[in-house]
Formats: structure tokens, C-alpha cells, sequence
């Protein structure tokens, strides 16, 4: 059998603040998995993600007031992202599903392993903080 070889490719982008970094993030996670996230479902996750992950009544006006949107509109979205697993109620608040939450104050490096053919399931390896080597 022949040996794969891989493809690395590397990129570094700097972005403004961690709402920024947020809303890539989540963008990439919509398109590998195919969610077909819109823009106001991807800026809404990654708003809940930087304002310590819990929607409330403050943090759904601080969003409506930000992006020029009605209460009808985030609670619509909110419901679609529970539906998809993104939102979770944990005991009586809804928050960002565990799984992908992170903190956005701290640099990110992302490492996406695509392959096809043979491939071995692999359910979540987590994710680590590590410091930066720089």
C-alpha cells in the first residue's frame, strides 16, 4: 500500500480583539462540519463566547444594541443553534456547548487534520492550554 503523504500549510493572522478571533474561529468550526452558520449566528456565538459564555437578558440587549437587531431575531437564533447543538442549557442558564468553548483572550493555534480514504475514528481529543514557545 501506498503511503500518504500530508500537505502542511501554515498562516498567521492577527486579528483586532478576541471577538474577532471568535468569529473566525467559529466560522472555520461552521464550515467543517457543514453547518451553514449565517453571519448573525456566527457573530452571536462568538458575542455569548467572549462575554463569559452566558446568554442573559443584558447580553442579548448589549447584542441587539451592537449589531442593529431585535430580541425576536436572537431568541429565533438562539432556538436554531440549541437545535444544533451549539447552545446548551446547563441547569437554568443556556450557554455555549462545553465542547467548543474557549478563551479567546489567549492566542489560538489550530491544528485541522483532513484526510480521506482509510481513516480511524477519533471522537474529541479535547482541547489544551499550552504557552506559546515564542
Amino acid at each position: 500500500m501506498e503511503e500518504k503523504k500530508i500537505i502542511v500549510q501554515q498562516f498567521k493572522k492577527e486579528v483586532e480583539d478576541k471577538f474577532v478571533l471568535a468569529e473566525k474561529y467559529y466560522s472555520i468550526l461552521s464550515a467543517l462540519n457543514n453547518l451553514k452558520l449565517t453571519e448573525r449566528q456566527t457573530q452571536l456565538i462568538a458575542f455569548v463566547a467572549t462575554k463569559n459564555n452566558v446568554i442573559n437578558l443584558n447580553v442579548r440587549e448589549e447584542f441587539c444594541v451592537k449589531f442593529n437587531t431585535s430580541k425576536p431575531t436572537i431568541n429565533n437564533n438562539i432556538s436554531m443553534l440549541k437545535k444544533l447543538g451549539v447552545f446548551v442549557k446547563i441547569g437554568r442558564f443556556i450557554k455555549l456547548n462545553p465542547l467548543i468553548f474557549l478563551d479567546f483572550s489567549k492566542d489560538l493555534l489550530l491544528e485541522i487534520k483532513l484526510t480521506y480514504g482509510e481513516a480511524s475514528i477519533n471522537v474529541a481529543e479535547g482541547v489544551a492550554d499550552k504557552k506559546n514557545s515564542n
